[in-house]
């Protein structure tokens, strides 16, 4: 009796213990959740002064009371010491830019209200407001000599009404007034309708006082503004045509004469002129464009001319890549940004064309997918500040001088340190299609066990004409951590691979760039380590378009998730906020001239052979590819009666990660979709 009672005893006591244990809660201390993506920071717009001895940039943060991004000024030096904060609160401020001295730094925030133009003496840390402006500006920019500033604002147009309403009683509550809109281009994503106006240069004494309008017009004048050396003339580029709303990809440098606002056009080709800088002696204008073929993707170029307008020549012609942010390093020498390989480059060329590399993995101001992004400065003994990033980590500040570079913030640690992360591997495979090479990655999960299998995620690029690289990306390692496999690649019609590449898809997308992305997914399954039974896949804007095509195509995958999408060319390409490029670039004519062009590369085409269950996501404020798409789509799936679900996320626009909890809500909502369809997780219920 005895012995039995001890029995049962510890048997009850087992039974206990592995109860406890089956109920206890995942210790996810060491995982990439949700939440942590508000504790993320990242560096951006470094900004290393005239001398090159110390970097003052923007730290971002999120702040999750008001889910915004904040930015404050910090300062480091070249060397890695003296890394303090500069402008630190809750409010934002953006935009650093040095004198040419390196003894103030002008800046914008918004900190006393609306954006305004404040300045900085780096001695004494005093600061000072210098505008009272009614709208924000942009482009801000020194003159030599240290006396203005140049920037670039909105400067508001009268629109005259097309009727006028009678009289509203006192205290009556009628109707909103009506709107009246009368332009190609009335909505742009992020900004929503366009108010009436023009974007024109002014400059404002370093003293403060009352703003100069220098450009007049109907016409938008656009930055960088760049100033000779005498402090007499500003270079900016422009398209001043009457038919401008017709050219997207037109604009010309153009030079202002400060005391009279003389414009004396420089170059005069079709295709897009921009970025200009003067060189330090005043003698040459560095500037990126190409001759306008109507393509799709066409390489940038870097070109420099005399300080006249005369004497263009590209310089860059043996650098199959596009070239964009030209910035001086003495007379002889010109930095530049460039994507190669998925990789964003710091490049250097000298003015007989001779270009060569300088640093790598620019990039990690766009958290949420992969893609190639950062920025850079360099002074004027050749000294540069980068931000630098990893698959593991997003912007920091990096610094080098001949193309020795190191890296100096770890702003990231406190996050990551003590956590589990994905491993990200390079991946070669050829295309089924025509056996051109294509390059991708793989992402494995924490505790990645190769005699394991586990479920898989393919997840595409936006563009198409963009490019993923081994950058940072909150949502493919949260994917991972949460136990799948990650592809991300970067198949036919991706920048960084020159433009050969880029042009397979011109006029033929969404096409064979589905053949490289299924023999993408074929190259991992036959790795070992995939679950053939668990494949599901999503992917935004470019990236819904291709998911909505790959599920009208095959059934192999358990699930999909198709963000902000195209479905429908023709009502994309009348209702986006784009209608004066896409028509031109991506088609040879209009949809009522090419109705069976456009419906044969429309998603919406193949929906009668879709079976499985889709998802679609979109922003309700995206004007880029507006969430009708999505809709029409969701219809056409709900009347064949295939499981699908619309997300709609309010206030959004096409960036919907821009705000961190719609960067949550977007992957865990997709993370839900899969795990309601994953085999897997059933026979693990089951057992």
């Amino acid at each position: 009796m005895k012995i039995t009672t001890i029995i049962i005893s510890s048997l009850l006591l087992m039974f206990a213990c592995f109860n406890a244990a089956s109920t206890e809660e995942k210790d996810t201390s060491q995982q990439f959740l949700s939440k942590d993506i508000f504790d993320l920071e990242f560096a951006n717009d470094p900004r290393i002064s005239p001398d090159g001895r110390s970097i003052v940039y923007v730290r971002s943060s999120m702040d999750i009371m008001s889910d915004r991004a904040r930015g404050n000024l910090w300062t480091i030096n070249f060397d890695g010491s003296n890394h303090r904060a500069l402008l630190s609160s809750r409010k934002s401020y953006s935009s650093p830019r040095w004198s040419h001295d390196g003894g103030r730094l002008a800046y914008i925030s918004g900190a006393e209200g609306s954006p305004q133009l404040y300045l900085r003496w780096m001695d004494t840390g005093q600061t000072a407001l210098l505008t009272n402006l009614t709208k924000s500006p942009g482009s801000i920019s020194w003159s030599p000599d240290g006396k203005w500033i140049a920037f670039t604002m909105q400067v508001s147009a009268s629109q005259k009404p097309l009727a006028s309403a009678p009289a509203k009683p006192e205290k009556a509550k009628w109707a909103p007034p009506v709107k009246l809109i009368d332009k190609l281009v009335y909505r742009v994503d992020g900004a929503g309708f366009l108010e009436a106006g023009y974007s024109h240069v002014f400059i404002v004494s370093a003293e403060g006082g009352t703003p100069r309008q220098l450009t007049k017009g109907d016409y938008n004048h656009d930055g960088p503004l760049s100033w000779t050396p005498d402090s007499k003339n500003i270079v900016f580029s422009a398209n001043r045509n009457e038919d401008w709303e017709y050219q997207p990809a037109e604009s010309e440098i153009f030079m202002l004469t400060v005391s009279d606002g003389t414009l004396t056009q420089l170059t005069t080709r079709i295709g897009p002129d921009s970025a200009a800088v003067v060189s330090p002696n005043g003698r040459y204008i560095a500037y990126t464009g190409f001759d306008d073929r109507e393509q799709g993707y066409q390489l940038t170029y870097l070109y420099v001319m005399d300080i006249d307008g005369k004497k263009s020549r590209a310089i860059t012609t043996s650098l199959d890549r596009s070239v964009f942010n030209p910035q001086w390093a003495g007379n002889n020498k010109i930095f530049y940004q460039y994507d190669d390989h998925g990789v964003a480059k710091l490049g250097s060329a000298n003015l007989s064309g001779k270009t060569s590399s300088v640093a790598a993995n620019i990039g990690g101001t766009t958290l949420g997918r992969p893609y190639t992004s950062g920025s850079y400065t360099v002074a004027k003994n050749g000294a540069y500040a980068i931000t630098i990033n990893s698959s593991h980590r997003p912007a920091d500040i990096a610094v080098g001088k001949k193309g020795k570079t190191k890296q100096l913030t770890q702003l990231n640690d406190d996050v990551f340190a003590h956590k589990s992360l994905a491993q990200v591997e390079e991946i070669f495979w050829k295309s089924s299609f025509d056996g051109r090479q294509i390059q991708g990655w793989v992402v494995t999960p924490p505790g990645f066990d190769s005699s394991k299998k586990y479920p898989f995620i393919l997840e595409i690029h936006g563009g198409p004409f963009a490019a993923y690289g081994p950058n940072f990306s909150a949502e493919i390692l949260r994917y991972a951590a949460e136990g799948y496999v990650v592809l991300y690649a970067n198949p036919r019609g991706s920048t960084s691979y020159g433009e050969e590449f880029g042009n397979l898809i011109h006029h033929a997308y969404p096409g064979n760039d589905y053949d490289d992305l299924m023999s993408g997914v074929d190259a991992v399954i036959s790795k070992g380590y995939v679950d053939e039974n668990n494949l599901f896949v999503t992917g935004g804007s470019g990236g819904g378009v291709l998911s909505a095509w790959i599920v009208g195509k095959t059934d192999r995958f358990k699930a999909a998730v198709v963000a902000k999408p195209v479905i429908n060319m023709t009502s994309f390409v009348l209702t986006s906020d784009y209608v004066n490029y896409f028509y031109k670039y991506w088609f040879t004519g209009y949809p009522w001239e090419q109705p069976d062009e456009y419906w044969k590369r429309s998603p919406l085409s193949l929906v009668g052979n879709v079976t499985t269950p889709t998802m679609l996501l979109t922003g309700e404020s995206d004007y880029r590819t507006p969430i009708s798409e999505s809709e029409q789509f969701y219809v056409a799936l709900k009347l064949r009666k295939i499981d699908t679900a619309l997300l709609r996320v309010p206030e959004a626009s096409h960036g919907i990660a821009s705000r961190p909890s719609n960067l949550i809500a977007k992957v865990d909502n997709i993370l839900a979709w899969f795990e309601k369809y994953r085999t897997d997780k059933k026979k693990e219920k089951e057992e």
